[in-house]
């Protein structure tokens, strides 16, 4: 098989000829930009160029001689600057940033600004991320006010930064498709429920689910309209190349859900699925892949309801998010995208015999009868030595 066949084989529920590998492939199963640097020296690859394309979780592209030397079968459809720029990360090796997100010294830190001055983003002393900090909704009382922020919300989750056109996008899309055989995974950039919490201010807006609810769904009625008008454009142009379509939220937290499920239901999920719907609409080929952390097994039903065929990253230190149980209770609607290694407390353990039981036990739980994509839960941070990814990528081997 191609990798592009062994992964829609799995997303088919069937049984590949060996478990698909996805490092990569997405924004939340890659690489941080110091974990990358280290693992490159380790494989003893030349100096790369080291791109990060998500700022705020400081990811990169993986490059194809480190994706050919772990044997990664997808590859992103990333949406990318058109000029990148030199940049040097905390422990002082080099990367490449996007021209247009320009880091200033800030209160020992790092902060950067948007158009109009405001401090959007910021890493504090001594930190490797930036954290998001301007909500440029947070004063709106009324719905009626929304229509002054028509231009935020019809924009929200393209990355500003991110400025090349989607005729660029849509040229690398093809020369994918056609020049490689791995499996494509195009990012929408949706979100809705973070939407309204970046947008809000994460406590504002969970209040607004409960006490102001006119001004929620409001929000959550033009978001979805703005990102279906975002998937028509997006599919018009790339659509043909792709093999699978991410799209994006976080319902869950370490202990539990982060809203009750009625909450959800009432508030969340029919916007979910007129989204989601709308995508499966326009190309039932596509496979949907749904990104959300957390414990978010009492979600999984509506997700497979509102047309999920695929759940990242199965974070299997959550609560109620055991590997075994997720199998057998929804394995023949759903593909497990993710779960293959705990990154909280295996993968950066530093002991080679708990990676390999964990990998063990994860392909033993999710792969049989298919429907499973190995890969990592979520990055893998600078506190991930790279001998453990490569243990991590030689016990699957030797079980795939």
């Amino acid at each position: 098989m191609t990798s592009r066949e062994r992964v829609v084989a799995a997303l088919r529920h069937q049984e590949p000829d060996r478990i698909p590998l996805d490092i990569g492939g997405t924004e939340s199963s890659g690489f941080t930009a110091i974990a990358y640097n280290r693992l490159r020296a380790h494989l003893g690859l030349p100096q790369g160029r080291t791109q990060i394309f998500d700022v705020y979780q400081q990811v990169v592209k993986i490059e194809d001689d480190v994706r050919e030397a772990l044997g990664i079968d997808t590859v992103p459809l990333i949406i990318e600057p058109r000029r990148w720029k030199p940049f040097t990360l905390p422990d002082e090796s080099p990367c490449e940033i996007p021209e247009l997100w320009c880091p200033e010294p800030q209160g020992g830190g790092l902060g950067v600004r948007d158009e109009a001055g405001h401090i959007i983003a910021r890493m504090p002393e001594g930190g490797l991320y930036f954290e998001p900090v301007y909500a440029p909704l947070a004063d709106v009382a009324d719905p009626s006010q929304l229509d002054d922020h028509a231009a935020t919300i019809e924009a929200f989750d393209w990355p500003s930064y991110a400025d090349e056109s989607l005729d660029d996008i849509a040229a690398r899309a093809k020369h994918l498709f056609e020049t490689t055989d791995y499996a494509i995974v195009g990012n929408l950039l949706v979100h809705l429920l973070a939407a309204g919490q970046l947008l809000r201010g994460y406590e504002q807006f969970m209040m607004d689910l409960l006490v102001n609810q006119p001004l929620a769904h409001t929000l959550l009625e033009r978001l979805t309209d703005a990102y279906i008008r975002r998937a028509d454009r997006y599919l018009d142009a790339v659509g043909d190349c792709l093999q699978v379509v991410l799209v994006n939220d976080d319902l869950g937290t370490q202990a539990g859900p982060m809203l009750s499920p009625d909450c959800y239901r009432e508030m969340i999920f029919p916007y979910q699925k007129r989204l989601f719907g709308h995508i499966k609409g326009r190309r039932p080929d596509l496979f949907l892949l749904f990104h959300s952390c957390g414990s978010v097994y009492r979600f999984i039903p509506s997700l497979i309801e509102a047309g999920v065929d695929a759940l990242n990253p199965v974070q299997v230190s959550a609560a109620e998010m055991d590997t075994a149980t997720l199998k057998r209770e929804f394995g023949r609607d759903l593909t497990f995208w993710g779960g293959g290694c705990d990154t909280q407390h295996v993968l950066n353990s530093g002991d080679p015999q708990a990676i390999a039981a964990e990998v063990t036990r994860r392909v033993a739980d999710l792969s049989p009868g298919g429907g499973f994509v190995f890969t990592q839960v979520h990055n893998i941070q600078p506190d991930v030595a790279p001998a453990n990814v490569v243990g991590m990528v030689d016990a699957l081997r030797t079980l795939a």
